[in-house]
């Protein structure tokens, strides 16, 4: 058995999953249940100045048949009184001791306001706290939220406060509402901060009800912009996680992924680009507490099957293999090739080719089907006909080198080497 437990600078988990700052968060019922279920730990719904939300707040994007692909959201920072939660949190650290307890903060945006708020939740016994600048709505009309986070300025000011104050780690959360994140992130760590966690939310509009006009969620009539979520983000977030491993400032800290994770691949897959753990949100929304049994279960079963003992063992060994364009090999050179045995002829792969690509697959009409072939000297190599195709490893890619020596573009150029005629 793979040993799954999990060391964020010094809080302890026994699994690598924690819940991410969210409703599934907001209160002691949830987190109980959460814990009971087996999770590694939580981070508590964001604390800061009690505000009243609207209803309704939720919306969803839905594709090909499956709900959910994507999930909306304009529910802001926790509602409750703010004594309430801080009974709560003490209530669930003398119950479940052995679980991660990080507390998200969004306080007014004054050095006194920050200070006051810190205390009272260390007085918890919380052993974490995370920095939300990354709210993208509701929030940020206040200077709050992702209004922080995509000012590095801004964010580099509040974290110096926090950490005047802080005697327990600071995590801080930034927002994707950005062209890069690493300018944030770079000054709060420059800043201070322990660690950094993302992504949270993508401003956005999910849809508009055609019969109404009103775009969702509606509130009486009318909408805002929300925050979206769900596995639709996954690419997004990884790939801010990449730039954070990447950056030699950024990746001096630890790194919790954020972002579309719906199964236990997906946490693998942040792991690999340099994420220490991940939080999950809205595939507990959708699904329930439970999923973490196979959560569990597949990241143990992968562990033992790579040989990996530890999570850490497998920890950013996906950023080497992450390079500039200008990099890549162009005498490396595949081609499609179509297994006959399994294809069933529904022609997908010749539609996505002859109208969208490169006009690289043969039809040949025939009774009672048409067939389908390669043509070799026309493929690019490009994966489209692979992507279409509904039976798996019908269509495959084999390589087919140009030259054998390693050739990127800078040399390319160098040679003066010739461009396409065609």
């Amino acid at each position: 058995m793979a040993d799954l437990s999990s060391n964020f600078l010094g809080i302890k988990s026994p699994n690598p999953f924690w819940l991410a700052s969210a409703p599934p968060t907001d209160k002691k019922i949830n987190v109980l249940r959460a814990l009971e279920a087996g999770w590694g730990g939580v981070v508590w719904k964001t604390l800061g100045s009690q505000v009243k939300n609207v209803s309704s707040r939720y919306s969803a994007v839905n594709f090909n048949g499956g709900k959910v692909m994507g999930f909306n959201n304009i529910e802001l920072i926790s509602d409750r009184p703010l004594q309430i939660n801080l009974d709560e949190i003490r209530e669930v650290l003398r119950l479940f001791p052995d679980r991660a307890m990080v507390v998200s903060l969004m306080a007014d945006n004054t050095r006194e306001c920050w200070h006051e708020l810190i205390k009272k939740v260390e007085d918890t016994g919380a052993h974490g706290l995370e920095l939300n600048f990354g709210c993208p709505h509701g929030m940020t009309e206040r200077g709050m939220g992702a209004s922080v986070g995509q000012d590095p300025e801004i964010a580099r000011m509040v974290v110096e406060w926090v950490m005047e104050c802080a005697t327990i780690p600071v995590i801080t959360k930034l927002t994707p509402n950005v062209h890069s994140v690493v300018p944030t992130g770079k000054a709060v760590v420059e800043a201070g901060t322990n660690a950094l966690s993302l992504i949270n939310t993508i401003q956005s509009v999910t849809g508009i009800d055609l019969d109404t006009l009103v775009p969702n969620p509606n509130v009486a009539g009318k909408s805002v912009f929300g925050g979206y979520c769900g596995p639709a983000v996954k690419p997004i977030a990884l790939k801010f996680v990449t730039t954070l491993g990447q950056d030699p400032t950024t990746s001096r800290v630890p790194i919790s992924g954020i972002g579309g994770v719906n199964s236990w691949k997906d946490a693998v897959e942040f792991m690999l680009l340099g994420a220490l753990n991940v939080q999950v949100c809205t595939a507990v929304m959708t699904r329930g507490f439970r999923i973490i049994e196979d959560l569990c279960e597949g990241l143990n079963n992968w562990m033992d099957e790579k040989g990996f003992e530890h999570t850490t063992d497998f920890i950013g060994k996906s950023l080497p293999v992450m390079t500039n364009w200008e990099e890549l090999d162009i005498n490396y050179h595949i081609v499609a090739h179509i297994n006959q045995e399994k294809c069933i002829h529904c022609g997908l792969c010749f539609i996505a080719c002859e109208d969208t690509a490169h006009q690289a697959i043969n039809l040949a009409y025939g009774t009672p089907y048409n067939t389908y072939s390669i043509k070799e000297p026309e493929c690019v190599g490009c994966n489209l006909c692979s992507l279409v195709c509904p039976v798996d490893n019908c269509i495959t890619m084999v390589e087919q080198r140009k030259g054998e020596e390693y050739l990127n573009w800078k040399e390319f150029q160098k040679r003066g080497l010739p461009l396409n005629d065609h």
